[in-house]
């Protein structure tokens, strides 16, 4: 089937034509902060072509040096090669030791070195005996295949929520890996605390005891040693790149090998953030921006008597301490997010019933899965020159961040493409910049509008292919 042809469909966040940019500002402006959307239909889906169905919960999705698209499978515990002209395919790999599991563990993020692959995933039983670990496989291009593994590192946290799991190489040769707060302090793990702030001691560096990892970004060596050059916070040098996370699934190099992730909030406030080393990002004291707007710190796992307390998402109770207002918390090395999806001032109704039993689908916020960059050069639009995408779990929709062009900054209008009824999981841009290939989940919720009720997936365990061209 012939590729369809879409126009880039430039729509600002609340639904209509994008609005004009801002006015030049210059590069040491932090930006606005990002209004909450009010509901609006963004039209008929955009034509689009798939490429391949039937995947098991496709989660990562590669563009390969054999000019493939990679696609890691995280319950089909398997690496997949998929031919974009035609969308036939082959297994790399299949890792049996996965972890087993319907929630967010399993094979997570994969990344392409020279004449190899780096592999992240879950092993062990959920929950309890679960850890994660990365794994480097031989990369074999003339058969398409992936074997010899050999272990990176192991013994990682791992839950069955809040993994996050993203894997990069970075320019400078070195692994980046990020680990979510495990999904403490909520729900069935509401008795277990947060550790996002907690650093690990020198001893537990030696003893490679990493259970203060959750919450972090790393950095590591290919071998899985600490690189000498990784900053030294509280005085101990370990893998922690970042702290203060999460949920960060979207990790992404820019412009100068900048790196930049996208984070999950609680209910509203999901974050764009520029990742700097030894920099703290303020979770769970702080949500988006450090301004006391609709979040406070609620520490369920402190609560006296906690495991008898029936945990509720909207009503604290009294015995529930709660954290200092977002204003009143400071740290010395804290950094405030590029942007926010979306902050919202404090009153919000976060109970919205058009969205039925689904609230979550209501909240302000897009539930960012992953990140990619779209450099300057050979943009096929003028927006997605020296950008940042990013995919949607709630609306199926690709957000798209301008930056400045240092890319210390976000600037203008976010603005979002390709809406669907789907749950977009991972984006890759090809190469020449002419195609967009969109990783769909095989199965949960997603509203085919903002505060709409949800359906059934349009294109479920997907990847899809939009072709750009320059608008006339």
């Amino acid at each position: 089937m012939a590729a369809a042809v879409v126009a880039v469909m430039l729509v600002s966040a609340c639904g209509g034509p994008a609005a004009p940019p801002e006015e030049s500002k210059g590069e040491t402006d932090t930006g606005a902060r990002s209004p909450n959307p009010p509901a609006a239909s963004l039209g008929p889906a955009p034509a689009m072509r798939v490429v391949v169905s039937g995947l098991d919960h496709p989660w990562d999705l590669n563009w390969g040096p054999d000019n493939f698209l990679w696609v890691g499978e995280k319950e089909g515990k398997r690496i997949t090669r998929v031919n974009p002209a035609d969308g036939a395919k082959s297994v790399a790999v299949t890792i049996p030791d996965v972890a087993p599991g319907d929630g967010q563990q399993g094979l997570l993020g994969f990344a392409f070195a020279d004449r190899a692959v780096f592999v992240a995933y879950s092993y062990g039983t959920p929950p309890a005996q679960m850890h994660g670990k990365i794994v480097k496989f031989a990369y074999d291009k003339a058969a398409g295949t992936l074997s010899n593994p050999t272990e990176v590192i192991s013994n990682l946290p791992a839950s069955e929520d809040h993994n996050s799991g993203r894997l990069l190489v970075g320019p400078d040769g070195k692994l980046y890996y990020s680990i979510g707060d495990q999904g403490n302090n909520q729900f069935d793990r509401a008795c277990q605390p947060i550790r996002a702030q907690d650093l690990p001691t020198e001893a537990q560096v030696t003893a490679k005891d990493w259970s203060t990892y959750v919450g972090k970004t790393l950095r590591l060596n290919q071998d899985g040693t600490v690189p000498p050059d990784n900053p030294v916070i509280k005085g101990v040098r370990s893998h922690v790149f970042t702290y203060g996370h999460r949920n960060p699934q979207g990790l992404a190099f820019g412009p100068g090998g900048k790196l930049y992730s996208d984070e999950h909030g609680p209910k509203s406030d999901d974050e764009i953030n520029l990742l700097k080393a030894g920099k703290n990002y303020g979770w769970p004291f702080v949500a988006g921006f450090k301004d006391s707007q609709s979040y406070q710190y609620a520490n369920w796992s402190a609560a006296s008597g906690c495991a008898g307390l029936d945990y509720d998402d909207y009503e604290v109770p009294p015995s529930v301490p709660r954290g200092p207002r977002e204003v009143d918390w400071s740290a010395p090395d804290y950094t405030e997010p590029l942007k926010t999806l979306y902050t919202v001032p404090t009153g919000q109704n976060f109970q919205d019933k058009a969205c039925g039993e689904n609230l979550d689908l209501c909240w302000p916020s897009i539930a960012p899965s992953s990140l990619e960059y779209s450099p300057a050069d050979r943009a096929p639009n003028p927006q997605l020159a020296n950008a940042l995408l990013a995919t949607s779990l709630k609306n199926g929709s690709l957000y798209v961040l301008k930056l400045s062009q240092n890319g210390d900054w976000a600037q203008g209008d976010v603005v979002q493409l390709f809406r669907t009824r789907n749950r977009y999981r991972d984006v890759v841009v090809s190469p020449d910049r002419t195609k967009v290939y969109i990783a769909t989940d095989s199965e949960g919720l997603a509203g085919p509008g903002s505060g709409s009720q949800s359906g059934a997936l349009d294109n479920p365990g997907s990847v899809l292919e939009f072709t750009l061209t320059v608008p006339r």
